[in-house]
Formats: structure tokens, sequence, C-alpha cells
């Protein structure tokens, strides 16, 4: 079997790392046999590999089967009113909509058409975090909270603040090319053809699988009663539970969505609860369980990517030295979602009785960029 070592770190980068790079063979590799579970880094510094972290797994046999989920055309999005977050934590901006009028052709007035211009942090809706959100420790043995940190494949904050430096920006999740899908003469559109045209379109895609935390809690008797503003953390033995009791069995590239039903308890709350929340200096998030355990499961089953309508997907604050978005984010270069609207797909795959779906995603084509709405549906 070859090597899914590429070289070092530092003979390439010109850095004081000596971490190995890695082709995307190191993901056969189970958790407990990485040399630094906690640094796996793919690529050469600046590549598109290393751009694209475990987002490599969806190969176009991956995405073929994926395809094969796509027997109804039913479609549900997932993404959350832009302007509904109206108060964020950490003075996030909020969305704002702004209309243009222009003055039509031929002198038919102001008004005769409209321009609009969206002034926003995609943190405070739905969004990818990508890899320049968060970093890690530079030694991975040190303490969480150490100053001295990197991001993904040794990225530095003087890299990521230099606007002539784009490395390991969202732009690497849009490969080259575009395609649509067309109707055949015939009027049938074919298997084949939705998958060739998604092997090229701007945009990454895979299966999606949901585990519907907020449902089997509340179906459970007694019901366990939670809410998404608190510490509540749902167990790596629960996400297994529920996947077992839908019928799901994660395969690799896999794409990742817990709800917790954070949407519905929002809309309870009052300006003054909202505020309240905004203004909190280390507010608290119900999400997943934030340990080694969880890790290794999300390694060894090939999860390409995570998301959730969570705040912050795992639990927050981070109870212990475990932090996912360490590990996941600027250790394994993995995508998290949160805040993604997942209502109504809990109710589509509870009336289907379905829990796994074609996914697809299309982020912003930013170079440079920390982070993007995801555009994003579940076909079923």
């Amino acid at each position: 079997m070859a090597s899914p070592l590429l070289t070092s770190a530092a003979s390439k980068a010109g850095s004081d790392l000596n971490d190995p790079r890695y082709d995307p063979s190191i993901f056969n590799t189970p958790f407990k046999n990485l040399p630094n579970p906690k640094r796996v880094w793919l690529g050469e510094p600046s590549s598109s590999l290393e751009g694209l972290g475990p987002l490599s797994l969806l190969t176009e046999d991956v995405v073929r089967q994926a395809a094969s989920e796509i027997k109804t055309g039913r479609r549900v999005g997932l993404g959350w009113d832009m302007k509904k977050l109206e108060y964020s934590q950490f003075g996030r901006q909020k969305c704002e909509h702004r209309l243009l009028p222009l003055n039509g052709p031929d002198a038919t007035g102001m008004g005769t058409c409209f321009d609009d211009v969206y002034e926003m942090n995609p943190q405070s809706s739905s969004q990818w975090d990508g890899f320049r959100h968060y970093s890690q420790p530079r030694d991975t043995n040190g303490s969480r909270v150490s100053d001295s940190r990197v991001f993904y494949g040794g990225c530095t904050k003087e890299e990521i603040m230099d606007p002539s430096n784009h490395r390991i920006g969202i732009q690497h999740w849009a490969p080259e090319g575009i395609a649509g899908i067309y109707l055949p003469v015939d009027g049938v559109i074919s298997h084949n053809l939705i998958v060739r045209a998604i092997e090229y379109s701007l945009c990454y895609i895979g299966r999606g699988i949901l585990v519907d935390y907020g449902h089997w809690a509340a179906s459970q008797s007694p019901p366990i009663s939670y809410s998404c503003f608190s510490t509540h953390s749902i167990p790596l033995s629960t996400i297994k539970t529920i996947l077992n009791e839908q019928n799901v069995t994660s395969r690799k590239g896999d794409i990742l969505f817990v709800r917790t039903g954070l949407m519905p308890e929002w809309e309870t709350f009052s300006e003054k609860q909202k505020v309240d929340y905004a203004a909190q200096a280390v507010p608290e998030h119900a999400g997943v369980e934030a340990s080694i355990e969880l890790l290794e499961w999300l390694w060894d089953s090939g999860i390409s990517a995570v998301a959730g309508d969570a705040i912050s997907w795992e639990v927050y604050p981070t109870p212990g030295e475990v932090s996912v978005h360490e590990y996941l984010l600027a250790g394994w270069g993995m995508p998290i979602g949160e805040l993604f609207d997942l209502e109504a797909l809990s109710t589509t795959c509870r009336e289907l009785g379905r829990y796994s779906f074609f996914t697809t995603s299309a982020p912003l084509i930013m170079k440079g960029g920390v982070s993007s709405p995801p555009n994003a549906l579940a076909i079923f």
C-alpha cells in the first residue's frame, strides 16, 4: 500500500512546523493509528488539495451513489431567513438589505428597474465555517488557550490578514467549470445526466444524513427537556442510537446534519430575551458532545462535513480540553455548518420515513473567504 505521506510543512512553507502533509489516502487510516489525530493536513501549502480537506472524499463515485437518493424529486431548502437572528454574539453585524431604484431604459423613470445591496456577516445566519475561521495551538500538546496558534495547514494569521494571500480560502470549495441539467428532446432527465451535471457544477455535494435529536428527545418517555441556549450535550451514544432507529448507516463522504430545534425556540424569545442573549459575556449553546470518542467516530465513519441548526454545532462553552472546532477546522479541514434551518427537513424525513438524502451546497466563490451562506438543498 502506498504511503499517504507527501512531505513536511516546514520544507515547503518555510515555517518552523514539521508536521507531515498527506494525500487523501490518509482517510483510510483509522483514527487510533494517525500519527497526530489533531493535525491531518492535506496537500502542499497553498494547493487546491489543502483548500479542500475532507471534501476531497466527495469523489465521482461518492457523488454517483449519493445521486441514487433522488427518488421523488421533493426538495427542501436548508437556509434560515437571513434576518431572523436579529441579535448575535460578539457584536456581529446583522444582515441589512437595501433596494436601489434605477432609471429605466429610454428614460422611463426611476424605479423602472431595481438593484439591491446586501451587507452581512455570514455568521449571523446559516453558514459554513471555512478553514480560516478557527485556529488551534501551534503546539498540539500544549494548552488549548495558548496565544501561539495556526490555522489549517499551518496557515498563520499574518497570511490571512494579507489581502494578497488567499490560502485556505473558501474559493477552493468551488471547482472550475459549470454545467446545468438540461431537458432532452424526449423530456426525460436521466440519472446519468444529473450526475454528469453535478460532477462539474460550482458546488460540493454528497449524501446527507439527519440525526433528528430534537424530535427523538421529545418522543422519549418521559421527554428529554432542554434549551438550545444551555450547555445541554448530545452524547455520541445517542447519535448512534438515533441513526440505528432511523435505519441509517453512515458511509464515506456523508454530510452529517444534527437538529436540536433551535429555530422554533428562538421564535418564542421576546425582544428582551434576544437582547440579553447577545449581551452575554459567555453564551451557552446546546450541541454535540466535545469528546475524543466523537472525533474518532467522525473520522472512522468518513464524514466529509458536519452541519446543524445549533449556533456552535458542538456544545459551548467547551467543557474540557477537547475543542471540536480546533480538530475539525484547524486540524482536519472539515467544514462546519451552523444555523441551518432543519425544520422542514425534519418534517419531510418523518413523512417519507427516510433520513438520508441527496445534498447540494454552493458556497460563495470568494478568494480568501472565511465563511459563506450555504445555498443548500436536500433532495429526496
